[in-house]
């Protein structure tokens, strides 16, 4: 009798033992937490990556716009113009941040010539790329004034997934005081 009720015990034990699922929570919670940590730092990334890009655009816009205002620039004035363009990026790093200023004139529809050039940690843009973009907004006797930002965005975990996104805008602005936004010293420019 002893043993016949030791093994219905056993049995009983065997049982509650198999329909258990307490430790099942934890073991799914371990197995899935790392997967969604993951993946909410990858939208965190993603989502920083997005408002730098959206900021390198609002960077451009702002020196073009700022060049633009006046009929003859210095080089203190695209400095200035360079220096809010970069106060745009904040908060995030801007040391990654480039700037590449052309003035452009049209003396026909279907030319251009550079007038004036000011590159900031960068290569400067080359003049085959420079008349490609520029020519379909060619009106004989304007100008247009192109910025062309980059930024090297490093994402948390650049080397993880990816490294560095090199990030690239370009803002088109005319004169508003003038047709051609001339540089102090640039030879051959005249209002």
């Amino acid at each position: 009798m002893m043993v016949l009720g030791f093994m219905v015990r056993l049995q009983y034990a065997i049982t509650r033992y198999k329909r258990n699922e307490d430790g099942v929570a934890a073991i799914e919670a371990a197995f899935v937490f790392p997967v969604l940590l993951v993946l909410l730092l990858g939208v965190l990334d993603m989502g920083r990556g997005i408002m730098c890009n959206q900021k390198t655009i609002r960077a451009s816009q702002v020196v073009a716009d700022l060049i633009t205002r006046e009929a003859t620039i210095d080089a203190a004035g695209i400095t200035e113009a360079i220096n809010a363009g970069t106060l745009s990026l904040l908060p995030y790093n801007d040391a990654n941040l480039a700037f590449d200023v052309i003035s452009i004139r049209f003396p026909a529809d279907d030319a251009a010539e550079i007038v004036w050039q000011e590159t900031r940690n960068m290569s400067p843009t080359t003049e085959a790329d420079i008349m490609a973009r520029v020519l379909p907004l060619a009106a004989a006797g304007s100008g247009v004034v192109m910025v062309v930002s980059e930024y090297l965005y490093e994402p948390i975990f650049a080397g993880f997934v990816v490294n560095e996104i090199p990030m690239q805008e370009i803002a088109f602005s005319r004169g508003r005081r003038s047709s051609v936004v001339c540089k102090n010293g640039a030879p051959g420019c005249s209002v």
